[in-house]
């Protein structure tokens, strides 16, 4: 029997008026202005995003002068809104059914941006973590469905490289984030900082509106917890999505670990770095703008499951990079797990709205979700590690997610082939 990746490859070769069939209907295909519009919204919305989402980082040192609480305390700052993110992207997705994608996640983007500018002026820390608890809220109305989004009006030879594209929004907001209220606390105080990158998320949720087109292959669904059940219950018996779910679990888990507990080796001896330098180091995060794109582009052309793979074998080297000496070859390592990082989420999120048939919205909800709390849970056993070894407690550590995740990867090659194309308008049925 072909595998699934086979026969879509076929599907690409064999049915050429197939795919002009499915143009006419409205997908939206790369090369044509309309994915352009498509992906100038999206890249947008993802920098603001994670810029949102991440400003805070730098900031913790100076929110322990300005407020008098503890370095644990201050990264309450970002883990309590990663945290209630997680569990309320188990909800966006249903609620997006109701109100429709596009309204749900411009909504989302201009609230989080006009949180942000809030947190910017709050003078006491209990009302900075409340407003920060919300920015969770409102954040997740924005993840999960983009990616529904993608997989509902994507041509299916495009999915990959939008969803690269957005991923890579993603990783440019991270970054911008981070620098922006960085620098400017050292100039202007970390207040200027957090309302500069509250008007950037104004400005983009704007370009997202008139920019994003339309949805025109959801169809709205009334918002009922029964129905909500039955939609994740569905997800679960698909006989790849829990793997993909896991995936993004440990693909995460293992990223976020590595960017937590590396600059403590860096700045020690026999280094001893400064912060500038190990920030500088840091900026090779961006190199996720590429890869995503890059390696989502590949698993469309060669399959995903002929991809996925390569990214955590890459991740792998990287960490084992990172446990030699020389400084150079830890960067590289650090380079590989980036790059890997990012092009096997793009492959695995884009994998999900392929398979998820009518449960998209709960399936990229349950992915998020998996995939925030492999932030949040591998992330903070990292330290476990660093205590009891060093860096090479660390990277072991990271090693076993790593392999796990090669192993899924295995596994997930030898899954059964998906239906052919849908019909124009209709969606595929749900695997079995």
């Amino acid at each position: 029997m072909a595998r699934q990746d086979d026969v879509e490859a076929v599907t690409r070769q064999d049915h050429r008026p197939r795919a002009q069939e499915l143009e006419s209907h409205g997908f939206i295909r790369h090369g044509t202005p309309v994915f352009r519009q498509a992906n100038l919204a999206l890249f947008a919305a993802g920098v603001a995003t994670f810029g949102l989402l991440y400003c805070t980082q730098p900031l913790m040192p100076e929110f322990s002068k300005d407020y008098g609480v503890s370095a644990a305390t201050a990264a309450l700052s970002l883990s309590l809104t990663t945290g209630v993110l997680a569990f309320a992207m188990l909800f966006a997705g249903g609620v997006s059914d109701a109100w429709g994608r596009k309204s749900v996640m411009t909504v989302s983007l201009l609230a989080s941006a006009v949180l942000v500018l809030l947190t910017a002026l709050v003078p006491d820390w209990h009302m900075l973590l409340i407003l920060r608890a919300l920015l969770g809220v409102t954040l997740s109305g924005l993840p999960a469905v983009a990616m529904t989004y993608l997989s509902e009006e994507m041509h299916p030879e495009s999915i990959g490289l939008g969803m690269g594209l957005y991923i890579s929004g993603n990783a440019i907001g991270g970054m911008a984030g981070r620098l922006i209220a960085g620098v400017l606390a050292d100039f202007v105080g970390w207040r200027a900082g957090v309302a500069t990158v509250g008007v950037i998320g104004l400005v983009a949720g704007l370009i997202f509106w008139r920019s994003l087109p339309p949805s025109r292959h959801h169809v709205r669904h009334p918002l009922a917890l029964g129905t909500l059940v039955g939609r994740f219950a569905l997800a679960f018996r698909d006989a790849g999505l829990p793997w993909l779910f896991a995936e993004g679990f440990l693909l995460l888990g293992a990223f976020v670990t590595i960017y937590n507990y590396i600059g403590y080796r860096l700045l020690a001896p026999p280094y001893g770095l400064s912060q500038a330098v190990v920030g500088a180091i840091f900026s090779v995060y961006l190199i996720g703008t590429f890869s995503s794109a890059w390696m989502g582009h590949l698993a469309g052309r060669l399959g995903r499951r002929k991809v996925l793979w390569t990214a955590f074998a890459l991740m792998l080297l990287g960490v084992g990079l990172t446990m030699m000496q020389p400084l150079v070859l830890i960067v590289l390592g650090i380079v590989a797990i980036t790059f890997g990082f990012f092009g096997g989420h793009s492959i695995a999120s884009s994998w999900v709205g392929r398979r998820a048939g009518s449960a998209k919205a709960q399936a990229s909800s349950m992915y998020l979700f998996s995939y925030y709390m492999g932030s949040s849970l591998a992330g903070a056993s990292g330290g476990l590690f660093y205590a009891w070894h060093g860096w090479n407690g660390v990277a072991l550590f990271v090693v076993a997610l790593v392999l796990a995740g090669l192993l899924i990867a295995g596994r997930l090659y030898r899954l059964p082939p998906l239906p052919g194309p849908p019909s124009p308008g209709t969606e595929p049925p749900l695997p079995q």
